[in-house]
């Protein structure tokens, strides 16, 4: 195994960037695979056009404010979809809207997170999602 997959929902080029250093500097195994709004995200999941061979993520990283699609639509979704339904999400935004924390939560999301505003605090989040999500809590098995 090559790790934990984790899929990343994120429009915002320096966030992608930002967690991919992140999750490096956490330094524990895992793939990072990214889609660039929630349309992407969706077809990543279902493995649809240039998605056909995408390999079933373990968790999902996903912001909320995406063009196209917002995270929260993805998350309606996702959570509706017996295939789709056992991925953990952990929405991670900049958002602090109570609002968006309440909705998050009603559509079944396993975390909400603010993202950071320094370098050092991101790396410390990726780190304790990493210790709790990959080396404590059971993900549920891959799927083919």
């Amino acid at each position: 195994m090559t790790g934990i997959e984790i899929l990343l929902v994120e429009d915002n080029p320096a966030d992608v960037m930002l967690t991919r250093e992140a999750f490096e500097e956490a330094d524990f195994p895992h793939q990072l695979r990214h889609a660039r709004d929630g349309v992407d995200a969706l077809m990543y999941l279902r493995r649809e056009g240039k998605y056909a061979q995408a390999t079933r993520p373990d968790v999902i990283l996903m912001d909320l404010n995406m063009p196209r699609m917002s995270g929260l639509e993805v998350l309606d979704i996702l959570k509706a979809d017996d295939s789709l339904r056992s991925i953990p999400v952990i929405v991670l935004t900049t958002s602090r809207a109570e609002t968006d924390i309440w909705r998050s939560y009603d559509l079944h999301a396993n975390a909400y997170i603010p993202k950071p505003v320094s370098i050092a605090e991101f790396v410390d989040v990726v780190r304790t999602l990493g210790n709790f999500w990959f080396h404590k809590a059971a993900l549920p098995p891959r799927r083919t």
